[in-house]
This record gives C-alpha cells, structure tokens and sequence, in this order.
C-alpha cells in the first residue's frame, strides 16, 4: 500500500493575478516564497506558505473558464482553514469589506464555521479550533 505523508499543496488558477495575490497574502496573510512569470505561457505563479509549511500555488493563464457553479461543482469544492474563534474571523472580514455568510454550526462536531469567497468565487471555509 502507498503511504501518503501529507498534502504537498493545492494549486488555484485565478483569472486577475494582482487581486488575487492581493487577497492571498494581504487579505488571508499567507506569506510569498516564490514568484515566477513565464511569458510564453504569459503565465505566473505565486508559491505561499502558512506557518513556514508550503500549501498553495497560485496561476494565472490568458481567459480561463470561470467556476461553474458555487459550491457543488465538480473538483475542487473549497478550502477550509482552521480558527481559533470563527466570530473573529468574520469581524476581521467584515472590516476589510470581505463578505462572509452566517455562521453556522456543523451537526457532526458542534463547531462554528462560516464562508467567504475568494476573488474568483472559490468558496474558503474557516472551520473554529
């Protein structure tokens, strides 16, 4: 059987590289290890980190499809991150203008948790601790 140590990362494909870079490490604070521009892709890629583990690549590509549907599409369904309190989280959003839906209560656990989207809609889950 394989033994799978850990998720090396998850890559997003944005459609406006700036404002996404913008949200991803000054909005959710994730910190920049490597950014690269390929021009005969006219493509970038951003490599951040949280807590000095490695965990999202983030492209860019000319025009690509917009998400489908929010959040049952096929692939990816969102992200989640861990809190410590989900109503901080909602006042830290609500004051940089982020919109979040109403908390919500998971039946299985009894934690907190709420959404906000990213700029391509990618719905990002906090979870409380």
């Amino acid at each position: 059987m394989l033994k799978i140590n850990r998720i090396h990362h998850i890559a997003i494909l944005c459609s406006d590289y700036e404002v996404s870079k913008y949200f991803y490490t000054k909005v959710l604070g994730l910190e920049i290890i490597r950014e690269t521009y390929r021009a005969e892709r006219d493509s970038h890629k951003l490599d951040l980190c949280m807590n000095g583990d490695y965990c999202i690549e983030l492209f860019s590509f000319p025009s690509p499809p917009v998400r489908i549907t929010r959040p049952e599409a096929t692939g990816l369904r969102h992200l989640a991150f861990e809190v410590d309190n989900v109503l901080d989280a909602v006042k830290y959003f609500s004051s940089l203008n982020v919109a979040s839906e109403p908390l919500r209560t998971d039946e299985l656990t009894g934690k907190k948790f709420t959404f906000i989207a990213d700029p391509d809609k990618l719905p990002i889950e906090f979870y409380e601790k």
